[in-house]
C-alpha cells in the first residue's frame, strides 16, 4: 500500500474503529461496574476488593497460556469471539437488574470472565497487527490505535458518570456491552485473509509457554524493555495506591479538582498518541525507546515538590509530561517487539511481556498501601517518582543505545 499513513487501509480502518469500541467499553465498564456495586448493591471495603481483583485476576492466571492458544489459532476470528463473549455477559447484568436478581456474586463473576476475555483479545491484536498492515506500517499503526486508547482513559470515565446519571448504572451497561458487540461487527467485516497459524508441532503447554518467555529473555533488548516497563509500572502501581491521598490530604485538593488533576495524564497520554508516528520516524524507533523516557520521564520528580498553592501546578504539568513519554514509550516499544519477533512467535512474546509488565501492578499497589501506612504519603510518593527514574536504567545500560532499527523478519510464518 503507497502513502505514509493508514487512513486509505480499509481493513485497519475497521480494525481501528473495533479496536476503539473495545476501549470505550473497557474504561466506560471499569467506572460503572463499582458504581453499580457501590450504590446499588451497598458493597463493602472487602467486597469492591474483590470485584477489583475480579477484574485483573486473568492477566496473572490466564497471561501465559494465553500466548500459546493466541499463537496456535486465526486471531481475528478469536478477537470477534471475544468481543461477542464481553458483550453477552455485560447485558446479563441490566437483564438481571430488571428481573431483580441481581447479586454481587453475578457481577464478580461476570468482571472475572470479562477479564479473561481481554486477555484474549488485547494479546490477539497486538499479534494480528503485523499480518494486516505489514511491519513497516507498525509505527503508524500502533500511533493510531494508541490515539482511541488514550481518548477513551481521558472520555471513559466521564461518558460512564453522565450515562450512570442518565439511565442508572445497571442501564448504562447496555451500552458497554452494545460497544463490544458493535466492536465484533466491525471485526468481521476485514476483509484481508489472514495467513494460517505456523505448525507448532507435539510440544506441550509448559513448553510452548517456556518458549515464549525464553525469547523476551535472551534477546538483550527485549529483556531490557521488559524489566524497564516492569519496573516502571511497578512504582506506577505504588503511586496509584497513594495517589488520591497524596491530592486530598496533602494538596487539600477537593474531589473536582482531583479528577481535573488526573485528567492531566489523559491529555498527556492523548498528545503523546497523536505525534508519536511523526517523533518516531525523525528519531528512530530503537533511540526513541530510552531517548523518550530520559526527557519525559524524570518531571515525575516534580510532583513531590508540590504544595497546596500555585506550586499545584507541578503535578499537572508533571502528569502531562510523563503521560506523553508513557504513550510514545508503549508505541516506540510496541512496535519494536512486533518487529523483532518472528510471526509464529508472537502470541506468545505479547503474553510473556504482559504477564510480567501488568502482573506486578497489584504488588505496587500493595507496597504502595503498606509504604504510605508505615512511612507517610509524601515520602511514599517520593519513592515512586525516584523509582519511575531509575526504571530507565534498564534502558540506559542496554544494547539499545547503539542497536539500529531493526529489519523485519518475514511475515510469513516459520514452523517452530
Amino acid at each position: 500500500m503507497s502513502g505514509d499513513t493508514l487512513w486509505r487501509h480499509r481493513d485497519f480502518r475497521l480494525l481501528w474503529s473495533g479496536q476503539t469500541a473495545s476501549q470505550f467499553g473497557t474504561f466506560v465498564g471499569g467506572t460503572v461496574l463499582p458504581v453499580l456495586a457501590v450504590m446499588t448493591l451497598a458493597a463493602t471495603s472487602l467486597e469492591m476488593g474483590l470485584l477489583t481483583a475480579a477484574e485483573s485476576a486473568a492477566f496473572l492466571l490466564l497471561g501465559l497460556p494465553a500466548g500459546v492458544w493466541v499463537d496456535r489459532m486465526r486471531r481475528r476470528p478469536l478477537m470477534v469471539r471475544a468481543d461477542l463473549v464481553r458483550g453477552l455477559l455485560l447485558l446479563t447484568i441490566p437483564l438481571a437488574w430488571w428481573a431483580g436478581a441481581l447479586t454481587l456474586v453475578h457481577l464478580i463473576v461476570v468482571a472475572a470472565l470479562v477479564g479473561a476475555c481481554t486477555v484474549f483479545f488485547d494479546i490477539a491484536y497486538q499479534s494480528y497487527l503485523p499480518s494486516l498492515v505489514g511491519r513497516e506500517k507498525l509505527v503508524d499503526g500502533n500511533a493510531k490505535l494508541q490515539v482511541s486508547q488514550s481518548v477513551a482513559n481521558v472520555g471513559g470515565p466521564g461518558l460512564a458518570g453522565t450515562l450512570t446519571h442518565l439511565l442508572g448504572a445497571a442501564n448504562a451497561l447496555v451500552t458497554v456491552g452494545g460497544s463490544y458487540l458493535a466492536s465484533a461487527w466491525f471485526l468481521r467485516r476485514i476483509r484481508t485473509e489472514e495467513p494460517p497459524p505456523a505448525p507448532q508441532g507435539q510440544p506441550g503447554l509448559r513448553s510452548q509457554v517456556a518458549e515464549g518467555l525464553r525469547f523476551v529473555f535472551t534477546t538483550p533488548s527485549l529483556r531490557a524493555v521488559t524489566l524497564c516497563t516492569a519496573s516502571a509500572n511497578l512504582a506506577g502501581g505504588m503511586f496509584t495506591a497513594v495517589e488520591v491521598l497524596f491530592l486530598t490530604r496533602e494538596l487539600h485538593l477537593s474531589s473536582a479538582g482531583v479528577g481535573w488533576l488526573l485528567a492531566c495524564h489523559g491529555v498527556g497520554g492523548v498528545l503523546g498518541a497523536v505525534t508519536a508516528g511523526r517523533l518516531l520516524r525523525r528519531v528512530g524507533l530503537v533511540r526513541a525507546i530510552w531517548l523518550v523516557p530520559l526527557a519525559t520521564w524524570p518531571a515525575q520528580l516534580l510532583v513531590p515538590l508540590s504544595e497546596p498553592d500555585w506550586r499545584i501546578a507541578f503535578t499537572a504539568v508533571a502528569f502531562v509530561v510523563v503521560g506523553y513519554g508513557i504513550i510514545v514509550y508503549n508505541v516506540a516499544q510496541v512496535s519494536y517487539r512486533q518487529t523483532l519477533c518472528p510471526d509464529h512467535l508472537l502470541g506468545r512474546m505479547n503474553a510473556s511481556v504482559r504477564f510480567i509488565v501488568w502482573g506486578v501492578l497489584p504488588i505496587g499497589s500493595l507496597l504502595g498501601g503498606v509504604a504510605g501506612h508505615w512511612l507517610g504519603v509524601s515520602t511514599t510518593v517520593w519513592l515512586c517518582s525516584a523509582g519511575t527514574v531509575l526504571a530507565l536504567l534498564w534502558v540506559l545500560l542496554s544494547p539499545l543505545r547503539r542497536t539500529p532499527d531493526p529489519v523485519p523478519p518475514s511475515a510469513r510464518p516459520i514452523a517452530g
